[in-house]
């Protein structure tokens, strides 16, 4: 399974972005993945964002919770981040992650992903 992330930018704090995260490759199973987004900020360590299973029950960092909407479109093999009410702390580098078989205590664990997107960098300047 191939990832590409979009859809990051430079904006100012209150705004929001949309990212977006095509899948490709393997695709005829998209449907039974959990799909994630995971940063990293300059300096930190890559950090839980939000995740959605395939019965489409999502789960969100702390951080992010009641800001940020985690999404899918099984038919577009596409996963989506609404981000609303962006902050200077939500610039990172922001990664989309997918695994056929992630177990629900592992879903907040990057490492238990096996694939990745390349990332796109959200700025968000004050």
């Amino acid at each position: 399974v191939q990832l590409q992330a979009s859809g990051g930018g430079s904006v100012q704090a209150g705004d929001s972005l949309r990212l977006s995260c095509a899948a490709s490759g393997g695709t005829f199973s998209f449907r039974r993945y959990v799909l994630a987004w995971f940063r990293q900020g300059p300096g930190k360590e890559r950090e839980f964002v939000a995740a959605i299973r395939s019965d489409r029950s999502t789960y969100y960092g702390d951080s992010v919770k009641g800001r940020f909407t985690i999404s899918r479109d099984n038919v577009k093999n596409t996963v989506y981040l609404q981000m609303d009410s962006l902050r200077p702390e939500d610039t990172a580098f922001y990664y989309c992650a997918a695994d056929s078989s992630i177990i629900l205590s592992s879903i907040r664990d990057e490492n238990g992903y096996d694939y990745w997107g390349q990332g796109t960098q959200v700025t968000v300047s004050s």
